[in-house]
């Protein structure tokens, strides 16, 4: 049996209470004025379950057993929700992979435990099962990880790979 904060007296009164069929917000309030304590619904909700006071003929909640009403309060019926999808599953066609470009330069092939700091880091191999990763291992282009040709490889050739300047220099020019 698990130590809680209930005295066995607000256990009793618990019991008496679910006997009598009050809600477990009743219950709460009951026992809180009785005993001066502050349990809250849950705090009785949780006491009856671990007591095992709640059996099959209980609902564990109140709004479960509770009427659906329609906006002019009339009663609804209960329907199943359709899970349907209202829009058609994407046709997937299959895809040739895209031909790599290949870079004039031959990798050093360097495990990542050899990698140096300032080598470059593209990768090699690792297209089977099984196969290792390899990298490229060549002195890096500043401000990345890879070398000048692994770096031109790596971007969209339509954006431009130096960073453009979009501020003019301007000239200071002391007053006449």
């Amino acid at each position: 049996m698990e130590m809680t904060n209930w005295a066995p007296e607000h256990s009793g009164a618990l019991r008496d209470y679910l006997a009598q069929g009050m809600s477990f917000s009743q219950i709460a309030k009951a026992i809180n004025a009785k005993f001066n304590t502050a349990y809250s619904r849950n705090a009785t909700i949780g006491r009856a379950r671990r007591l095992g006071l709640m059996g099959p003929d209980r609902p564990s909640s109140s709004l479960a057993a509770q009427p659906q009403l329609d906006r002019l309060g009339g009663l609804r019926a209960s329907e199943p929700k359709s899970i349907a999808c209202h829009w058609p599953a994407p046709v997937f066609e299959d895809a040739n992979p895209a031909k790599l470009r290949c870079v004039e330069i031959e990798p050093r092939e360097l495990s990542l435990l050899d990698l140096g700091w300032g080598d470059c880091r593209y990768p090699y191999g690792g297209d089977e099962e099984g196969e290792a990763i390899t990298f490229c291992g060549h002195p890096r282009r500043p401000g990345s990880s890879y070398c000048t040709p692994h770096f031109h490889l790596s971007r969209n050739p339509a954006l431009p790979s130096e960073p453009v300047e979009r501020f003019a220099a301007l000239r200071i020019v002391e007053p006449a």
